[in-house]
């Protein structure tokens, strides 16, 4: 009979499950000190508070958007907060412009960990009164930019060959459709972000370049104040939502946040519907 030796089994445990060092792994796991995040809009109400998440915990931070005024506005308040943080101008439906904005957010800072990508638009109209040019417009500004956005951070980061993050903000309309709205553009392009988060983590991945999606329901922002504003409504969504209220901005800042730190370091190709328990009810 073979005898086991007790000495050699913990030795071949310990090689399985090496131990932790808690004063070393642990205590940064959500730290992004000297990290250089950059967000597509980012001077919009949700981007914004994105923004300053990703600042408290020390990234230093690049806003993009088509109205530079706006984005600098916001840098200006971070740096007055004692954060790192520059303005960039760029039309996302427009590539070259998506590139120049990008080479400027890489030779600013001299690299691009994180992507926080907060762009795309809604523009409601019913199935039978869909435009070409309305739904165009909703790809365009979503999903077609998502893509090539995705693609002008990851050469950097490649290029930079210290890994990284790529966060896409969705909806709960990727995984559900919404009644009696015109959400025909939103959903599809909603829904089509999901696929391609998943198919650049897989591209990605051999790189050490996480890509994953954060989606919240209804987040109170200017951009749907005027759905929020009408009682019956907001009354009818509140009822479909488990925990019984619309999201505000900072609930969909610490998902994000998790996504850009080292805790998420073997999180990739998902998406975290932040929605008060709607997905899992619907």
């Amino acid at each position: 009979m073979e005898v086991c030796n007790l000495t050699d089994a913990a030795d071949a445990r310990d090689r399985i499950t090496p131990k932790i060092d808690a004063k070393h792994d642990l205590t940064n796991l959500f730290e992004l000190s000297g990290q250089v995040a950059f967000v597509p809009g980012g001077a919009g109400g949700l981007g914004e508070a994105i923004a300053w998440g990703l600042a408290t915990q020390g990234a230093a931070v690049a806003i993009g958007g088509r109205d530079r005024a706006k984005a600098d506005v916001l840098s200006e308040a971070l740096a007055k907060a004692g954060h790192r943080a520059v303005a960039v101008g760029m039309d996302v439906t427009d590539i070259p412009s998506i590139e120049r904005a990008v080479a400027e957010v890489a030779a600013h800072f001299g690299r691009i960990d994180i992507l926080v990508n907060c762009v795309g638009i809604q523009i409601e109209q019913p199935i039978l009164e869909v435009t070409e040019e309305a739904f165009d417009q909703v790809y365009e500004s979503s999903l077609k930019a998502a893509m090539f956005i995705a693609q002008a951070v990851a050469k950097r980061q490649i290029e930079a060959g210290k890994g990284g993050r790529q966060i896409h903000l969705l909806s709960v309309r990727s995984q559900l459709g919404l009644r009696n709205r015109g959400y025909s553009a939103y959903c599809a392009t909603r829904g089509g972000l999901v696929m391609l988060v998943k198919q650049h983590a897989m591209e990605l991945a051999p790189h050490d370049i996480t890509v994953n999606g954060v989606a919240p329901t209804f987040v109170y922002t200017e951009m749907i104040r005027h759905v929020m504003e009408n009682p019956e409504f907001r009354k009818q969504l509140e009822a479909r939502i488990p925990l019984g209220r619309i999201a505000d901005p900072k609930d969909i800042v610490g998902p994000t946040i998790f996504f850009a730190t080292p805790a998420s370091g073997f999180v990739t190709g998902q998406i975290l519907y932040v929605d008060g328990g709607i997905t899992a009810s619907q």
